[in-house]
């Protein structure tokens, strides 16, 4: 095992943490770039596969994506040696994350237009932040909570396009994106599996429980081969790729940052869902985008710093070592690994700082009232 201090920033350029970050963020917009190709491929299966069938095969399209992997790397053994918290956060993870969000999404975009449903999926970053604020020590900022008010308001606005059963279709959009919401925060806090491990275990969980309940609850008549082929390889991709890429951003930004650049994938869906599926984007969806966009710039603008104790400890996670907090040594490390990151087992001695950080796997203290 890896064991390392956390560097001291005073002493040394910060250069390599906003590299961290840069890094992080860019893994969260390609993230978003495959979730949000899922919104309008999905609608165009739902004709003939039940919401609880495609949310089944969508994720386990995600977990066999990362079968041959996880076969190769020990999981089990990893598994047993989760302490009950995590444990307790992976649970909640696939309850939250890759059961309920899936299926009421689903079922929301029976109700409405693909377009909307996009734009709506941005509830997501508000129910992100303010579980974190409250629950996960995620702190919420003026601008985040000025950010959460502007994408309310603008998912309100889409709630009247198409009459009542574009806000059913908005309220069960509302409920899917409140579980995510858990499911990210839950997800950022894991520090005993990577990225790879949670997103298999959530994978086949959440896609087996899902296909058990559609099989159930389906017609006399079966999805064709074609649509359930096209199932998996979506949720490979934007399920299965998508999660992975996630999860690594949001321990490298904390869970609310990583969503607000994630927020980005209805702006993909959008796009797509002209192309696919010929729909037309109206003023009111315009509008909403046009106000979450002033949202998110005030967010930017965001800054926070100040001495902050780091407790001795040993865990898993993604991270680079040239961010002032991964000291220790490899043997040899690729040229990937160094570039975008990785994860191992690796450990931290007590250090205490001051410098410039986010909410991250690193950062999740208390802070005095402001």
């Amino acid at each position: 095992m890896a064991f390392g201090k956390i560097g001291d920033s005073r002493k040394s350029s910060n250069s390599g943490y906003y590299v961290a970050m840069r890094v992080s963020i860019l893994l969260a917009f390609v993230s978003a770039l495959l979730f949000g190709a899922a919104t309008p491929l999905s609608k165009a299966l739902l004709g003939s596969i039940n919401p609880f069938l495609l949310a089944g095969l969508l994720y386990l399209g995600a977990g066999l994506a990362l079968a041959p992997w996880a076969l190769r790397s020990g999981l089990g053994k990893r598994l047993r040696s989760l302490d009950r918290k995590n444990r307790l956060y992976v649970l909640g993870s696939v309850l939250a994350g890759g059961i309920a969000g899936p299926v009421f999404l689903l079922f929301g975009l029976s109700a409405a237009k693909s377009a909307s449903v996009s734009l709506w999926l941005n509830l997501e970053l508000v129910a992100t932040m303010l579980l974190g604020n409250l629950f996960f020590k995620d702190k919420l900022t003026r601008q985040g909570l000025i950010t959460a008010i502007g994408i309310v308001a603008a998912s309100i606005l889409l709630s009247f396009d198409g009459g009542r059963p574009s806000v059913l279709g908005g309220l069960l959009v509302a409920i899917a994106c409140l579980a995510w919401g858990l499911d990210n925060n839950l997800t950022a806090l894991i520090d005993g599996l990577d990225p790879k491990a949670s997103t298999f275990i959530k994978g086949m969980a959440a896609g087996t429980t899902n296909l058990a309940v559609g099989l159930l609850i389906a017609s006399s008549s079966s999805p064709s081969l074609p649509s359930i082929g096209a199932a998996l390889g979506i949720g490979a991709l934007s399920y299965g790729a998508s999660i992975v890429l996630y999860i690594t951003a949001a321990q490298g930004l904390g869970a609310s940052r990583a969503q607000f650049f994630f927020s980005s994938s209805p702006i993909f869906g959008l796009i797509l869902a002209t192309i696919v599926l010929g729909e037309s984007i109206g003023l009111l969806q315009f509008a909403a985008a046009a106000l979450m966009a002033l949202s998110y710039a005030i967010l930017i603008a965001e800054r926070h710093g100040h001495e902050h104790l780091h407790p001795e400890t040993v865990h898993t996670h993604w991270h680079r070592h040239d961010e002032g907090h991964h000291e220790h040594e490899h043997d040899r490390l690729s040229l990937r690994a160094t570039l975008l990151g990785h994860a191992h087992e690796h450990g931290h001695e007590a250090h205490e700082h001051d410098h410039p950080h986010v909410p991250d796997i690193h950062h999740r203290h208390d802070h005095a009232p402001s």
